[in-house]
């Protein structure tokens, strides 16, 4: 995933392609990137838009820049399905 904190406000944008080839789903967030603020902002849309509990969505990698890894619990298939249709808001 692909953090932009401090934007107008909350909301997936959709897939972009990284330099490095790989793709990225890109997210923006009104909260800034103090105290852990725009991280727990990125939980809360990405477990509202995936319909889980934010307990089910954590931050696995990169709390401290803007790609993120993030570990969704639940079945791999169900929540892959539910991130394409969200690739492609």
């Amino acid at each position: 995933m692909r953090l932009t904190p401090k934007a107008r406000r909350d909301r997936i944008e959709g897939a972009v392609q990284e330099a490095d080839g790989q793709t990225s789903l890109k997210i923006a967030v009104s909260a800034p990137p103090i105290d852990g603020k725009a991280n727990a902002a990125l939980v809360a849309l990405v477990a509202s838009s995936l319909g889980v509990t934010k307990s089910s969505v954590r931050v696995a990698a990169g709390a401290s820049g803007r790609r993120k890894l993030l570990f969704i619990a639940g079945d791999a298939a169900d929540m892959r399905a539910r991130l394409v249709t969200l690739e492609t808001l």
